[in-house]
């Protein structure tokens, strides 16, 4: 049994760090595939990310051949062609070979940074398994990928799992093939960018109330900031939020994402929630003893 495990699932510990109702909200920056297939601006993201205060960097590990038919990856890309003119060939760009998903593993230590990566099939598994990564990531896309799952679930690894796009009783499903496994639910919508009137924050409560395990918040919504600060007052343990050096950059997510100054304010405010919130005891403090003292002097 790895550091941390609580029966319940109410703490989890990815690498050093605990994450849980009780610690300071785990900060994740999902660079993703806002590097647009470059190591250049991959590094300047990981930097960015050190910098504004994050806790982990996160990008994507796919195989094509295992993610999708011919069909499909045949298509035409029409989000943004200047990535490429089919999906196969966008996703041929953004793919990054392990090599450099190595590479950027070591900058992001150097920088004090944990590393992950999304995995998307059995393939992409194996190769995070064989990197030792502290925790893993299951997106939305793979969320009922239940043999991906049951893999996971028979090594010792943390999970972050998105639950985007899935029912209620697929929930429970998936709850149910995770056991004792330490995860960390993420409340998400598989909406790019997400309405705000589709967010439905108060699921983050009652995923806690029902499943009773770390929860936290993965959002793609324009209103990032103020939706992050929301989702941490209502109990999400951790943000996942992607990132980019500039939202008007051609790309996949870059319009979803945070730039470096809205990473960087959103990291100070939501970790001062904790103590703006207290304890739940109300206390008489003496700097404000010493001002009722002067304001009832007045009433005598």
């Amino acid at each position: 049994n790895h550091l941390g495990r609580v029966f319940m699932g109410k703490k989890i510990s990815i690498g050093r760090t605990f994450v849980g109702p009780d610690y300071p909200p785990y900060l994740i920056a999902e660079i993703g595939l806002n590097h647009n297939g470059s190591m250049m601006l991959a590094k300047e993201h990981i930097q960015s990310a050190a910098k504004a205060g994050a806790n982990l960097v996160k990008f994507q590990k796919r195989d094509l051949k295992e993610l999708a038919l011919d069909d499909f990856l045949d298509s035409l890309f029409k989000k943004c062609p200047s990535l490429g003119r089919t999906q196969r060939e966008v996703r041929e760009i953004l793919e990054l070979t392990k090599e450099q998903i190595i590479e950027l593993r070591e900058i992001s230590f150097q920088h004090g940074l944990d590393f992950s990566f999304s995995v998307f099939d059995l393939k992409s598994l194996e190769f995070a398994l064989e990197m030792d990564l502290n925790v893993i990531k299951i997106p939305s896309h793979s969320a009922t990928n239940f043999p991906l799952i049951k893999a996971l679930t028979q090594t010792d690894k943390p999970i972050i799992l998105s639950l985007g796009g899935t029912t209620w009783e697929e929930k429970e499903q998936i709850i149910s093939l995770l056991g004792d496994t330490d995860v960390v639910l993420m409340h998400c919508i598989s909406s790019y960018p997400t309405k705000d009137e589709e967010l439905k924050l108060d699921t983050i409560k009652e995923l806690d109330n029902k499943f009773n395990r770390v929860v936290g918040y993965s959002g793609h919504e324009k209103s990032a900031y103020l939706v992050s600060v929301c989702a941490v007052m209502l109990g999400a343990t951790s943000i996942e939020r992607h990132v980019t050096t500039d939202r008007t950059m051609y790309g996949h997510d870059q319009a979803a994402s945070l730039e470096p100054l809205g990473l960087q304010r959103l990291v100070r405010d939501v970790k001062t929630i904790k103590k703006i919130l207290g304890d739940g005891e109300k206390r008489i403090w003496e700097s404000e003893s010493e001002s009722m003292e002067k304001l009832r002097q007045k009433f005598v």
